[in-house]
């Protein structure tokens, strides 16, 4: 397996640890019976939690496709790598900056791994720039 490939795997992980945590730190407080109940998520790190947790859910199926595609178009895999564990470090600090509440930096980072995303999804194109 390529680093970027358990890049994948890390953001995976990354999503679920997420909002595991919070669940496991109050365990006593959460119901697991009633695992979406809203009033868990009335404390406001939790909240934090749950939306960071969703949206790694929402920047996941891109980072995974991106690649995927680019390795299976056989773009540069050193550069998908770097791009892969820069993404991933970028996702850590924007999951700490969302329960930290720090809305213009977790923005900052949110765009900023957007853009390695798009990145690596035209590694592919890259390459053939490069080669031409």
């Amino acid at each position: 397996m390529t680093i970027a490939e358990w890049c994948i795997f890390g953001t995976l992980a990354l999503y679920l640890l997420t909002i595991a945590a919070p669940k496991w730190i109050a365990f006593r407080q959460f119901d697991n019976s009633r695992p979406r109940d809203p009033s868990f998520y009335a404390d406001p790190i939790r909240s934090r939690a749950l939306a960071a947790h969703q949206n790694g859910i929402e920047a996941f199926p891109f980072f995974a496709v991106a690649v995927l595609l680019a390795q299976f178009h056989l773009g540069p895999q050193r550069l998908i790598d770097e791009l892969a564990v820069l993404f991933l470090i970028v996702r850590v600090a924007y999951v700490f900056t969302y329960l930290g509440n720090r809305p213009t930096l977790r923005s900052i980072l949110w765009t900023l791994g957007f853009a390695i995303n798009v990145a690596i999804f035209f590694m592919p194109l890259i390459r053939s720039v490069w080669l031409a």
